[in-house]
C-alpha cells in the first residue's frame, strides 16, 4: 500500500510534550466500532465502559535510562549509544550515532568509566553489537549514567523517571515506553478490578521497531525489526478461556496488540512461551486475539497508525484523527488517548 495512504495533518502545537498533571485525566476518544459512532469524554470515565468479564490485558515492560553518552578510547571523539536489546553475557544491541566511526573493536568509555564497551560485530543501519565491561551491578550502575529514551519528538527532559514508566512497569528491558499504560492509575486498576474486570500482564520488550520510521512509499517493501515478547501459561490459560466464554479480550496499547496477535496466529490459540516477533499489521490482516484497543494518537505515516487502521479501517481512523486534530487533543506518547470497543 502506498504510504501517504496513511498521512494526516498534524500541527506541531498538538504535540505533547509532557504528561498529564494526573495520569488518568487526559482526554479520552470513545470509539464504537461497531456503530461508527464516537464521542469525546476524559480516561477516567474508561470504566464505564468495561463490564464484569472482560480482560484487560497489559505490557508490564519496564524502561530502562538506554540512552548513554561515551568517547572512543583513541581519538575522545563523541558518540551516542542507545541500548536495544540484552543478548546475554554483557553483549547488547545498541544504536549507535555516528556508527561509521565505530569498527570491531573500537572501544568506548562512559562517564567515569563505570560503563566500558568494545564494538565485537557491525550490523546494518547503524546497530553494533556492544560488550560491556563494568564493576557491580549492570542495571545499577547504568542508573547511574543512562538518560531516558524520549522520542524525538519530545524537546525536553522528565524531571522524574517515573514519568516514563506505567505505574505496573516490573520487567525491565524496554528502550521505549508502552504509552497507552500511561493513563492508567493503581486507583482506576483498583476500580476495574473490583467491577469484576480481570487485569493480566504479558510482557514485550520495546526496541528498535519503535524508533524506525517507515522510509519506503509502499507499505510491502517495510520489514518490522524483532522484538522479544514473553506469555506465561497462566495468562495464556486465562485468554483461551475467555475466548471460549466470549468474553472481551482488551489490549492496552499496539505492543499488546503484536504480543497477542503473534501469538495466536503462530498456533490457533494463545500458548505460553519466550519468542520474539516482527509483526506487521497492516489493512487487510483478520484480527483474531484482540475485541477491543485502548492506543494513544501515532505518527503520520507510521506502522501504528497502520495497525489501527487494520482494526477499524483505513478511512474511519483518519477521520477519528481528523476530529481529535479539530478538537485539539495531544498526540504521541505523552498524549491523549482512545477506546476502541465494541457491542460484543
Amino acid at each position: 500500500m502506498d504510504i501517504e495512504l496513511f498521512n494526516y495533518n498534524l500541527p506541531e502545537e498538538l504535540i505533547a510534550q509532557e504528561p498529564s498533571k494526573k495520569r488518568d485525566c487526559c482526554r479520552l476518544l470513545l470509539v464504537n466500532k461497531d456503530t461508527k459512532e464516537y464521542k469525546d469524554s476524559y480516561f477516567y470515565d474508561i470504566k464505564n465502559y468495561f463490564k464484569k468479564g472482560d480482560v484487560l490485558v497489559r505490557n508490564n515492560t519496564k524502561v530502562i535510562p538506554a540512552r548513554l553518552f561515551a568517547v572512543k578510547e583513541t581519538t575522545n571523539a563523541h558518540v551516542e549509544v542507545l541500548l536495544l536489546k540484552d543478548t546475554g553475557n554483557d553483549v547488547w544491541e545498541c544504536l549507535c550515532g555516528n556508527a561509521k566511526a565505530i569498527k570491531v573493536g573500537t572501544r568506548l568509555h562512559f562517564k567515569d568509566d563505570i560503563l566500558i564497551a568494545e564494538c565485537i560485530e557491525i550490523k546494518d543501519e547503524g546497530i553494533r553489537m556492544l560488550k560491556f565491561f563494568y564493576k557491580g551491578i549492570f542495571l545499577e550502575e547504568l542508573d547511574k549514567i543512562g538518560i531516558m529514551p524520549l522520542p524525538p519528538y519530545i524537546h525536553k527532559a522528565v524531571d522524574d523517571n517515573n514519568k516514563y514508566q506505567t505505574v505496573y512497569a516490573k520487567n525491565s528491558g524496554s528502550s521505549a515506553a508502552p504509552t497507552a499504560g500511561f493513563h492508567f492509575t493503581n486507583e482506576l486498576l483498583d476500580e476495574l478490578k473490583e467491577m469484576g474486570v480481570e487485569i493480566l500482564d504479558v510482557t514485550l520488550s520495546i526496541g528498535l521497531g519503535t524508533f524506525r520510521p517507515v522510509k519506503v512509499n509502499d507499505t510491502n517493501d517495510h520489514h518490522m525489526h524483532y522484538e522479544e515478547y514473553e506469555i506465561s501459561d497462566y495468562v495464556a490459560s486465562r485468554l483461551n478461556l475467555a475466548k471460549q466464554e466470549y468474553r472481551r479480550i482488551i489490549a492496552v496499547g499496539t505492543t499488546v496488540v503484536r504480543t497477542l496477535e503473534a501469538n495466536m496466529s503462530k498456533y490457533n490459540v494463545f500458548k505460553a512461551e519466550k519468542a520474539s516477533t516482527n509483526i506487521f499489521i497492516t489493512p487487510g490482516y483478520e484480527y483474531k486475539a484482540i475485541d477491543c484497543l485502548i492506543t494513544n494518537f501515532h505518527l503520520p505515516k507510521s506502522t501504528l497508525i497502520m495497525l489501527v487502521s487494520a482494526f477499524i479501517g483505513r478511512e474511519f481512523t483518519l477521520s477519528l484523527y481528523n476530529h481529535a486534530v479539530e478538537e485539539k487533543y495531544m498526540f504521541f506518547s505523552f498524549g491523549d488517548a482512545m477506546f476502541i470497543y465494541g457491542n460484543k
